[in-house]
């Protein structure tokens, strides 16, 4: 392969899309040429920019992907990746000869698997050393299994950029769910991870984290009030001021954490 490799992103989520985008622009064999947030755009955008790779998501809020490709003609068609929060459509994007499905949240490794799948396509006929290059790849990925998590304890380990940088657990004031990703609220920044709430209430110490709502978790050294509000709706408010509604079915564990704080 000559040049980076020309790539789209589809995706009618903007963190679903912030992820690929930060994963491929840090690739200096990528070029972004493009990005789409509907069926329609990314036809559009397919057929004027003439990728050699596109990140597709299956459920788009006009066509599908799988409908965008029937209206790709067949000299633009580039290289398809199938992403989706769903595993059902994996055999079907393999009928239409997808390089490779990927399924939210995916880990670096996992993609790092699917770009080399998509480089062993292209370059295939082209080169065959860097063709096999690529099958070596393929092979000791697959050998590895799983990467391993590089965050030390107590840490998540973010992407800003092209950078990587350590987000202490102790410093996070909330997080928000955003579907199958996460956002980490640490003072005025914000950093997605790319993974889900359940998850992270699962790995996070109950005696200092609690998930007050199905789209909130917060630190309980950051409460400085509860509140309730006309409606009779409870708010934890944080130090920074920052109001977040509590579930009716999660006031009781949040009022025994509470309490049990002050005990203690």
């Amino acid at each position: 392969m000559t040049g980076p490799l020309r790539v789209v992103i589809v995706d009618d989520e903007p963190p679903a899309r912030a992820v690929l985008r930060e994963l491929l622009t840090s690739r200096p064999d990528v070029a972004l040429c493009g990005e789409a947030d509907s069926g329609a755009t990314a036809v559009t955008a397919i057929e004027a920019l003439r990728p050699e790779l596109v990140f597709l998501d299956v459920q788009l809020p006009d066509l599908d992907g799988f409908e965008v490709l029937t209206r790709i003609p067949r000299d633009a068609m580039p290289a398809i990746v199938f992403v989706t929060a769903y595993d059902e459509f994996a055999v079907r994007a393999f009928d239409v000869h997808a390089v490779d499905y990927l399924v939210k949240p995916f880990t670096d490794a996992r993609f790092e698997l699917a770009f080399a799948r998509v480089r062993a396509r292209t370059e295939r006929g082209r080169s065959p050393g860097a063709a096999r290059g690529v099958a070596q790849i393929l092979h000791e990925l697959a050998a590895a299994g799983p990467a391993p998590a590089l965050a030390p304890p107590g840490h998540f380990l973010v992407r800003v950029g092209r950078r990587s940088i350590l987000v202490a657990v102790s410093e996070i004031d909330w997080i928000a769910a955003d579907r199958y990703y996460a956002t980490l609220h640490v003072r005025s920044r914000t950093h997605l991870v790319r993974e889900t709430m359940a998850s992270l209430e699962a790995r996070l110490d109950p005696a200092v984290f609690v998930r007050i709502h199905r789209s909130a978790i917060v630190h309980l050294g950051r409460v400085r009030e509860l509140r309730r509000t006309a409606a009779e709706r409870l708010e934890v408010v944080l130090h920074d001021g920052t109001s977040l509604d509590v579930s009716r079915s999660r006031r009781g564990p949040l009022m025994r954490r509470l309490a049990g704080r002050r005990d203690g």
